[in-house]
Formats: C-alpha cells, sequence, structure tokens
C-alpha cells in the first residue's frame, strides 16, 4: 500500500474513534450539593435509589447530600447559591414574603406529615380533646408549629384554649416520662418509635382536617429562566427514584442502607409509615388550594405581615406535568 493510502486510513480511524469518544462537553457533570433539611434517614429513600439507580446521572447531575437546616437551605437557594433544596411548603411562603424568589417545583410529601400524638390512656381521640390540655412542640416555628396551628384553625379551636409547650426535640422522651399531654411531630417518626417501645398512642394527623403544602424541591427564578433543562431533568430523576420506592420499598429501604449509617431493619417502619404520604395519582404534582390554606394559616397567625400578593408564582407544575 502506497504511503498515502496509510495515512488516509489513520485519518479515518481518527475520525471514527473521535466521534464515538465523548467530548468534555458531553461528559460534563452538574455537581449538586442538595440541602435535605435533616439528618441522614429511610424517609430519604427515593433520593438515594434515584442516585444508585443512575437517574440522576441520566440527567448529567451529580447529587451529594447535605443534611442541614431547612432554613439553611432556603436561604441558599434564595441567595442563588444553591439551585435545589427540600424545603416544607409554608417555608416556602414566609420567603416569598421576604422578596426570596423561591419556586416550588414538585411537591414530594402528598400529605402534610405533622400530628399530635398522645399516648391512648390520656384519651386524646380528637381535636376537640385537646382544650384545657397541655402540648409539647419543638419550638414556636417550622412545619411542627404551623401543622399544630392547621390543625387547631380546622377544628375551631383558638389556640389559647391548649397550653402550648417548648419541649425541643424530645417528643418520645417527653411523653414517656409524663412530662407532657401531647406532643406535636410527624407520622412517620414519634409514633413510630413509641410503637417499637410497645406505646399505645392515639395519632391526630393534621392531613385529615386541613390541605397543606408538605415537603418539596425548591428552586429559584433565575434557574427556572436561565436553565429550565437542569430543572426538568431534576425533577424527572427525583420523580423515577420516587416511582421506584413505592414499587418496592423493600429494595428501596436496602439502598438507604449505604447511605444512612447503621440503618438495620428497625428503622424500616419509618419509610413504610411514609409511603402513604407520597402515593398521588399524579406523582409530584401540587394544588392551589393547599397553597392557599397554608397561606391563610400562616397570616391568621401572625407569621406573616400581610397577604402575599403572588402566591401563585410560589409554585408551579410545569416540571412535573411536562415528566413522560
Amino acid at each position: 500500500m502506497k504511503r498515502w493510502m496509510f495515512v488516509l486510513a489513520a485519518l479515518a480511524v481518527t475520525a471514527v474513534l473521535s466521534a464515538c469518544a465523548p467530548t468534555e462537553e458531553s461528559t460534563a457533570m452538574t455537581t449538586i450539593n442538595l440541602p435535605m433539611g435533616y439528618i441522614p434517614d429511610p424517609q430519604y429513600a427515593p433520593f438515594y435509589v434515584a442516585v444508585e439507580k443512575g437517574y440522576f446521572a441520566e440527567e448529567g447531575i451529580e447529587v451529594t447530600f447535605d443534611y442541614s437546616f431547612e432554613t439553611d437551605g432556603i436561604a441558599l437557594v434564595g441567595a442563588g447559591e444553591r439551585p435545589f433544596a427540600i424545603v416544607s411548603g409554608e417555608q416556602v411562603i414566609l420567603a416569598r414574603a421576604q422578596e426570596l424568589p423561591v419556586v416550588y417545583v414538585l411537591q414530594w410529601f402528598q400529605k402534610y406529615p405533622i400530628a399530635v400524638i398522645s399516648k391512648a390512656e390520656a384519651g386524646i381521640e380528637r381535636p376537640s380533646d385537646l382544650i384545657g390540655r397541655e402540648v409539647g412542640l419543638p419550638g414556636f416555628f417550622g412545619a411542627t408549629y404551623v401543622g399544630y396551628l392547621g390543625l387547631l384553625e380546622a377544628n375551631g379551636i383558638s389556640p389559647e384554649e391548649v397550653t402550648a409547650v417548648d419541649i425541643g426535640f424530645t417528643q418520645v422522651e417527653s411523653l414517656l416520662a409524663d412530662k407532657a399531654e401531647a406532643v406535636v411531630g410527624y407520622v412517620n417518626n414519634e409514633p413510630v418509635q413509641l410503637a417499637a417501645q410497645g406505646v399505645p398512642v392515639n395519632v391526630l394527623p393534621v392531613s385529615e382536617y386541613m390541605d397543606m403544602v408538605a415537603n418539596g424541591i425548591i428552586t429559584n427564578e433565575e434557574t427556572i429562566a436561565k436553565n429550565p433543562e437542569l430543572v426538568q431533568g431534576f425533577v424527572r430523576a427525583v420523580l423515577r427514584g420516587l416511582a421506584d420506592t413505592l414499587a418496592d420499598p423493600d429494595a428501596a429501604y436496602e439502598i438507604s442502607k449505604q447511605y444512612v449509617e447503621g440503618l438495620d431493619d428497625g428503622r424500616k417502619p419509618v419509610l413504610t409509615a411514609s409511603l402513604d404520604l407520597w402515593q398521588a395519582d399524579t406523582l409530584g404534582l401540587t394544588a392551589a388550594q393547599s397553597w392557599q390554606n397554608t397561606h391563610d394559616v400562616l397570616l391568621r397567625a401572625g407569621l406573616l405581615d400581610a397577604p402575599v400578593s403572588d402566591l401563585d408564582a410560589a409554585y408551579t407544575n410545569r416540571f412535573v406535568l411536562a415528566n413522560p
């Protein structure tokens, strides 16, 4: 073969290899440090599943988890320092009132997970039984406080008719030691812990009395405007992880063991109790009425100085509905 033929053959091989080889642009991953709002926990199984099954990777996203406070996450996203965080709906409304441009793009918890929990022997079987009782809260802030106020409002009970006390995050210990007649916590946490210790309890879930916006994914207006593909990809990956977790919670729990140090089967009821909170005909969809309910609770409680005029800008179903 003549020399020029060798050159042509070499060029042809080089061209084929170049076409097959991934370019820097095609392999570049967007790294996201996701504020979770809580410690590592099996309730985050949908996110662990989405990582392990490569759903984020398929969208060009590499996710790490930041188990910082919910308020940190909303501040970071509002300032444009992080593109996403897991945040409860009432915090989105409060942030919008402070002109933070955060937007809720996926409702993960379809039911507000807060509840009033008491020992069965206390006889608190309905909200009206709380009148004249003492209820312990982790503090007068956050989802537990707002959910507690929503429960009272939905049942026509004035906060003054119940004695609310700050017990910190000691709900289980306070009930066991009879330091509080009832406590406010999460339906997939404190009741599970108490049941594991053989303590019969009564649970009054907020969601049975009022539809409010619970935990979901937020981004900010700038990310939606400048990088909607990133938002769409992130939402798509989360929804796939959520659907897989609902379809096979046992497998999801096994995956969670890689992310939650020391996790054994004793915590499996936490995931089991969470499944019903996530179910929906269309996973991730959020409803205008639940936003209005949450807003009105905040306003009447004095947690908002004035109505939020652009409440419909606080959330969007655009990315959930675009998911195939």
